[in-house]
């Protein structure tokens, strides 16, 4: 079967939009009647998704999914990097964990992984009229070239067009991209065929000559200058860096979240951050709880064991327990839920080096780091409201103790998480459970936040339309159609 046309939007560096705009695109291809798959080499992240078939993916790929009116498959990012330590990772090879890799380790190793990238990417463009493709970083990290298969080595294996996405906002667009034609070696740079301006601010007619000096130095037309899209906080973030507490006058209830060094699954916050009367408060290393806070939310953790060191080191265990003692409620999740407990062991050494570590002690229950990764999705009711939920579970281990016997969740006869006697200290594996909107009403009521009109995933996706329309002002889609192979149509 022959492969379908693609594009693959690479940036000058991390954090330029790229995520944004494949969602984007996808979503305006899609409103224009094409069948389009995103799809990612490789990507890097704490954040994940669970897939169709089971495993994981980037959750950034789960959004250009949803964008593109597909299931979120294990093919649409089949190497994930999850970051445990500044020089360490976990490997997820389509869907599965297939290790974990040092740095050095892993860059001997990557060239071994591209047959399996390819194979997904063949995979993904069953039945799709065309293939979005997004890069990882830079292609201007030459270093990083040797065995690539996040940006040019991917293009060139698969034989895929370019368009080099640059960042305004950031400053020093002009350079970035010029930077990154300069660079570049020659078979690479003539794989790039355009250039597009994001997160531009003001009045574009000012950019004229910016474009035009791009346009010379590097042969390369531009598609567009996309100015900056307000409403995109509403999507869900794929890195840390991108979370922010948004900034909101006093609110009725505040929840109050710790930002681990390892935090993982952070899409959690994206309801509550959303909800009018809420204010999620982001707690960053050397700064104190807020001692009006209505929930302290202890989000998930790449390193468990490791964030729960680094809790301690801060004193924000100290502020936790003075917390509860003033009546508030503390919820944790995943990695967050483990650390509630007693103990947390890791006899095999799946996080380090083999050994245990004392919990908060706020649940009666104790976690054992062992056995196979659940990666799964579920469905079931709050125990406590009856509202129905539905989410996902990523995680190593498994807790138990007396704590269990007062479940936080019943998902379908199984029973999941844990509180505490007097009710005021929760905790669950499953991730996502706060876009379920009856719940989450539920659950901020027992905070005293008033009622809502919310709904979680029909605003995702009215944000998603309004990104298509964005871009299709500001962004020359039939020449990206044509330098994809694709004629344009549906315009």
């Amino acid at each position: 079967m022959a492969r379908p046309p693609s594009l693959m939007i690479q940036g000058t560096g991390s954090h330029v939009g790229k995520s944004v705009i494949v969602a984007g695109l996808c979503r305006a291809l899609l409103r224009r009647g094409l069948k389009v798959a995103p799809f990612k080499p490789q990507n890097m992240s704490n954040n994940a998704a669970v897939a169709v078939e089971g495993g994981e993916i980037g959750r950034a790929q789960a959004l250009q999914a949803l964008a593109a009116g597909l299931e979120a498959s294990i093919h649409m990012n089949p190497v994930l990097l999850k970051p445990e330590t500044d020089q360490g990772a976990q490997v997820i090879v389509q869907g599965s964990r297939a290790g974990n890799l040092k740095a050095a380790d892993y860059g001997n190793r990557k060239r071994t992984l591209l047959p399996k990238v390819l194979e997904s990417f063949a995979r993904v463009g069953e039945g799709a009229d065309i293939i979005l493709v997004e890069g990882a970083g830079s292609p201007a990290e030459v270093n990083l070239r040797a065995g690539d298969i996040a940006n040019m080595g991917f293009a060139e294996a698969a034989d895929v067009p370019v368009v080099l996405l640059g960042d305004i906002d950031r400053g020093g667009v002009i350079a970035s991209l010029v930077g990154t034609h300069a660079v570049l070696p020659e078979t690479d740079r003539t794989r790039i065929k355009a250039f597009l301006v994001n997160k531009f601010r003001g009045d574009a007619g000012l950019f004229v000559d910016g474009i035009r000096f791009t346009e010379e130095r590097t042969g390369w037309p531009s598609l567009g200058v996309i100015p900056w899209f307000e409403p995109a906080w509403r999507l869900p973030a794929e890195d840390a860096l991108d979370l922010s507490s948004g900034g909101r006058d006093k609110s009725v209830v505040t929840i109050a979240v710790p930002i681990l060094p390892r935090i993982a699954n952070f899409d959690d916050l994206d309801p509550l951050r959303m909800e009018p009367g809420v204010s999620v408060v982001l707690v960053r290393p050397g700064e104190a709880f807020p001692g009006d806070a209505d929930l302290i939310l202890i989000p998930g953790s790449k390193a468990t064991m490791a964030d729960l060191a680094f809790m301690r080191a801060q004193g924000w265990d100290v502020d936790i327990r003075a917390h509860c003692r003033r009546g508030g409620r503390v919820l944790g999740l995943c990695g967050g839920y483990q650390m509630l407990g007693r103990t947390i062991a890791d006899p095999d050494g799946v996080e380090g080096v083999p050994g245990a570590r004392e919990g908060l002690g706020l649940l009666d229950i104790e976690t054992v780091l062992a056995g196979d990764k659940a990666t799964v999705t579920v469905s079931g009711r709050h125990i406590s409201s009856g509202e129905a939920v539905t989410g996902y579970e990523i995680h190593l281990g498994r807790s138990s103790g007396p704590g269990c016997a007062r479940p936080f969740l019943d998902l379908e006869g199984h029973l999941d998480g844990a509180e505490s006697a007097d009710g005021l200290v929760a905790g669950s594996y499953v991730h996502g459970i706060f876009s379920a909107d009856g719940f989450r009403r539920a659950f901020l009521a027992m905070l005293g936040a008033p009622v809502s009109e919310l709904h979680y995933e029909a605003e995702v996706n009215e944000v998603l339309d309004r990104l298509a329309g964005h871009l299709e002002r500001h962004v020359d889609i039939d020449r990206l159609l044509a330098i994809a192979g694709l004629q344009a149509s549906g315009s």
